[in-house]
């Protein structure tokens, strides 16, 4: 198995016996899900895929036709939620119950990730911190940016620490009191390296806007109203300066990366469909006045720029199974028995791509948004994908109507402002003749894009 798991077999073997035991006295009246057939004492631990997981659950569950497929490693339970309708059941309907967040030990307490509220559980620190918004007033570089650069670095690491079963820590806590420098700990290394990262990416941003700030010149900040309130002396326990670091931190690092995903992939998109863009050009260029670029007051005419962020969305999801939610106490649903502290996992990828719902579902097609008659969303037509994108009930992404509103400008700008077309390159036949072709692309965007003014406004 592709995981990062390091086995350590006293441990391994002694605990998980415990839990087997303990789990296997338990007579419960309803089954539980159904998922693939695991082994004694771990379970599905070294079924699940290191990467694609999505794709593997959306497999799974399609083998076993259910849209509730449950997994178990090492006495951890994990049910993930194929379908948009299930979804929308359990984690909105029943969203007092499924609004926890799992402790993640390897992210949370050996990555130092405590810091950001999208992840802790629910309750007073997650309501305090969600008073406070936006970022630190700090304008970035055009290229090679190093905050951005710190973000992507510390976010990587994230990224796979909180997906469940990655790291054998999750199943057996007591694990990470296991030194680094112990064989087969190879996870207590990684963690100090993402720790590094991570306190980087709260702790450098925040000393520099705050070194701005008493400069005496700063940009207008979330950051700068709320110290401002501190030194007035606001009672209130979400005006302090843990507080306020900890949530411009995971404002930072959440929007650090999300839309410049979203943007390569609309770019690979638009690559691949010319037409695509030229007919976004020409809805721009009727719309919008010569000289300037669009704007949001733009947006209720460009409907065709609307669908394209949409499809982007959908076509290439950016977080395919979301932050994985906690179900805080035992659940009953179509016959199953939903266990208390299980992690919860709303398979995006496969809502996103359901053939009932979006016709030939891996094709970037903005049209399937859009009524043919009248040339408006039309969301009767393909389900608006904002849901399965940024999550469900009440851990829904609070920021998700400015992230849609910046990967809209960025999408306009592009447009406007450029055509976009595949490179070229000189290929040697068998025969020796030298002959020019299209590079085709590939997942990883090795091959390189060719970037033409279409239109620029005067500075």
């Amino acid at each position: 198995m592709g995981t990062y798991i390091d086995i350590l077999p006293v441990a391994i073997l002694a605990i998980g016996a415990l839990l087997y035991t303990l789990n296997s006295r338990r007579k419960p009246s309803l089954p539980l899900p159904p998922g693939p057939k695991g082994l004694p004492l771990v379970g599905n631990l070294f079924q699940v895929p290191s990467e694609l997981e999505w794709i593997k659950y959306h497999e799974w569950s399609t083998e076993l036709k259910t849209d509730i497929l449950h997994l178990q490693i090492a006495g951890t339970h994990i049910i993930v939620l194929d379908n948009y309708e299930v979804a929308m059941d359990l984690l909105e309907s029943r969203s007092s119950l499924y609004s926890g967040r799992p402790h993640l030990v390897m992210m949370m307490e050996l990555m130092g990730w405590g810091f950001n509220f999208g992840f802790v559980d629910y309750g007073e620190q997650l309501t305090a911190e969600t008073i406070l918004s936006v970022a630190y007033g700090i304008q970035i570089q055009q290229e090679n940016d190093p905050y951005v650069q710190l973000a992507e670095a510390a976010n990587e690491g994230a990224i796979i620490a909180a997906v469940p079963g990655k790291f054998l820590v999750e199943a057996i806590p007591l694990l990470k009191y296991v030194p680094a420098w112990f064989p087969g700990a190879s996870f207590k290394r990684k963690a100090r390296e993402w720790y590094k990262l991570t306190r980087m990416m709260v702790e450098v941003p925040y000393a520099d806007a705050k070194k701005r700030i008493e400069s005496g010149n700063p940009a207008p900040s979330i950051l700068l109203t709320n110290l401002q309130k501190i030194e007035e002396g606001v009672k209130d326990d979400a005006f302090t300066e843990d507080v306020l670091r900890n949530t411009v931190g995971a404002l930072y690092s959440a929007g650090s990366d999300t839309t410049v995903s979203a943007m390569a992939t609309c770019i690979l998109g638009l690559l691949e469909h010319p037409e695509i863009l030229k007919k976004a050009q020409e809805q721009i260029d009727a719309v919008v006045k010569p000289g300037h670029l669009p704007d949001l007051d733009d947006e209720p005419s460009l409907p065709y720029v609307t669908a394209i962020a949409k499809e982007a969305l959908r076509w290439r999801d950016v977080i395919p199974l979301g932050v994985p939610h906690a179900l805080s106490a035992d659940d009953e649903y179509k016959g199953y028995r939903l266990p208390a502290g299980a992690i919860v996992l709303a398979n995006g990828w496969a809502m996103l791509h359901d053939e009932s719902i979006y016709a030939n579902p891996f094709e970037f097609n903005p049209d399937r948004f859009i009524d043919p008659e009248t040339g408006k969303i039309d969301y009767s037509r393909a389900r608006d994908p904002a849901h399965a994108c940024f999550g469900f009930g009440r851990r829904i992404c609070p920021g998700r109507f400015m992230a849609f509103e910046s990967l809209w400008l960025g999408i306009a700008s592009l447009i406007a402002t450029f055509d976009i077309e595949k490179p070229k390159e000189k290929v040697t036949l068998p025969s020796g003749e030298e002959v020019e072709r299209t590079v085709e692309l590939n997942h990883e965007y090795k091959s390189g894009l060719v970037v033409w003014v279409h239109f620029c406004s005067p500075l």
